[in-house]
């Protein structure tokens, strides 16, 4: 194990001990540095007592740590200790700060924004694969950053970050960092789009000369970020990201799950960074017509007989949720959950797309009014319900191709733990009734 050896003789707070929490607290013990753990849930303290990691009020001691890392999911402005962490903000470091100063010698290409990250930073992995790089993806898109621990002076490393992570780093710098697009999202936490905005930014602003930033220039809301740039001079070389040139599709590529919007803008994001590492176009387009696309993102269940099955329960806002809305006919919609602070549903343009929506969840009110001008609502309450009602209505409609669509616009802890939980609860009554029928 590497030590991290500025850290060698400090003491360090580690507070939420959720994945992240744990993953840090675990890598400083082993690099033999001093520690501190705090979680405000006691059934999470009482695990941390079995897993022998020192408990302790680091708070109550002013001057007992030298850092603090605080987990993404802890709110500074909400949690407990808030107004402690407020007068030593300047001691908080992230997780990615750790890492980075564990890995230097390695290649860092960083991918935020609202939707898309996970799948682009999949796309990028498999392309650099393919051109035999000795690469790793990491962060938010699954296990926590500081589970890796093997110090390569060659590799590269993909890192999906969030808001979140964001917000409290200090030290993260990336040698390619991507925003994919920005949408209102995370708002209870950042309070505003212009904040959530400045924070996905600080991807960039941690640059140096040698780095690349990589910006969607057709997302509406980039027109504020380039207001940022001019205030505060941006140091890395800028790529704005167009829409890919369709005849490089239309030539090159073929692979249905590059036929919607999102993920063309997801493509191109990887190509353009595959390219800026120089990897060969060959290699490139035999990458490309290999990926297979992840579990609940716009996920084809069933595809037969005139009946398309789609599982895209990774759509918790509505503006993920459009990408779909926005690629298939005859809808029969499986939309609701606990709704974004701020999400507003706009069916303009793609409410002829739609033939009924079968609303479930416990904001059945929001969802009514968001959508019930717009297009036929049957109220199911839970997905099983809403999935008998749609097989009971296709069955009047069984000349055209339909599409059964879960993309919910929204969260799911209302019924599930989480959006894998939904969607795999999904896939269970979908082939159980494919079955029956």
């Amino acid at each position: 194990m590497v030590s991290l050896q500025k850290y060698q003789n400090k003491k360090i707070a580690i507070y939420g001990m959720g994945l992240t929490g744990l993953s840090t607290a675990r890598f400083l013990k082993k690099s033999g540095v001093k520690i501190f753990c705090w979680d405000d849930n006691i059934k999470v303290r009482n695990k941390i007592k079995n897993l022998k990691l020192p408990l302790k009020k680091f708070w109550q001691n002013k001057n007992i740590v030298d850092n603090i890392v605080v987990s993404p999911g802890i709110n500074v402005n909400k949690c407990k200790i808030k107004n402690y962490l407020k007068k030593n903000l300047i001691k908080i470091i992230t997780d990615l700060d750790l890492f980075f100063d564990l890995n230097k010698k390695g290649l860092i290409i960083s991918v935020t924004g609202t939707n898309g990250k996970s799948t682009t930073c999949k796309i990028i992995e498999k392309i650099l694969k393919i051109a035999k790089y000795n690469v790793f993806t990491l962060g938010n898109i699954g296990k926590p950053i500081l589970s890796f621990n093997k110090n390569k002076k060659k590799s590269v490393f993909i890192i999906e970050v969030s808001s979140y992570q964001l917000q409290y780093s200090k030290l993260f710098r990336s040698n390619h960092a991507a925003i994919l697009n920005i949408s209102p999202d995370h708002l209870e936490r950042h309070k505003n789009l212009k904040n959530y905005i400045k924070i996905k930014s600080k991807i960039f602003f941690a640059q140096n000369k040698s780095d690349y930033s990589y910006i969607n220039s057709s997302n509406k809301y980039s027109k504020i970020i380039k207001r940022i740039f001019k205030k505060n001079k941006l140091k890395s070389k800028l790529i704005p990201i167009n829409s890919l040139n369709r005849n490089f599709l239309i030539n090159n590529i073929n692979n249905k799950y590059f036929n919607s919007k999102g993920n063309i803008e997801n493509m191109t994001f990887a190509i353009k960074i595959a390219k800026k590492l120089k990897v060969k176009e060959s290699l490139i387009i035999k990458a490309l017509n290999r990926f297979k696309g992840l579990p609940h993102r716009q996920e084809i269940l069933f595809s037969k007989n005139n009946l398309l099955c789609i599982n895209d329960s990774k759509a918790t806002s509505f503006e993920a949720c459009q990408q779909s809305l926005s690629n298939y006919q005859q809808i029969y919609w499986i939309v609701g959950g606990l709704p974004k602070h701020k999400d507003q549903i706009y069916l303009k343009g793609i409410k002829q797309r739609i033939v009924k929506a079968y609303i479930i969840g416990k904001s059945i009110s929001f969802f009514k009014k968001q959508i019930g001008k717009d297009v036929a609502v049957s109220v199911s309450k839970n997905m099983k319900t809403a999935i008998n009602n749609i097989f009971k209505d296709i069955k009047l409609n069984k000349h055209s191709r339909k599409t059964i669509l879960l993309s919910p616009s929204a969260a799911s802890f209302d019924q599930f733990k989480n959006f894998e939980d939904r969607g795999n609860y999904f896939k269970k009554v979908i082939k159980e009734k494919l079955k029956g029928n």
